[in-house]
């Protein structure tokens, strides 16, 4: 039997599972810089650092980053503005 030219699977075979640690950190970022600030920086950072190492371009490693700074934006101007009332207690 001829082996399968070159780049095919030989027939009957399944193909490797793709390992992209870089699309999985950088959607995890993306979440994670909506509703948990530390959390979407940490995995923005690791998409980053993998997109780097694997020679990918790092687009949702910006798209995380950009969340994150838009978020803490808001968050300040939330703070400064009284967007945020702590007066307001439901504590007896």
């Amino acid at each position: 039997m001829t082996p399968p030219p070159y780049g095919q699977q030989p027939y009957g075979q399944p193909a490797p599972a793709a390992n992209d640690k870089t699309t999985l950190w950088g959607v995890l970022g993306i979440v994670f810089a909506l509703c948990c600030t530390p959390l979407g920086i940490v995995f923005a950072i690791l998409s980053l650092l993998e997109a780097k190492k694997a020679g990918k371009q790092p687009t949702l490693a910006y798209v995380a980053f950009g969340l994150v700074a838009v978020g803490i934006v808001l968050n300040i101007i939330g703070f400064a503005s009284g967007w945020y009332d702590f007066s307001a207690s439901t504590a007896p």
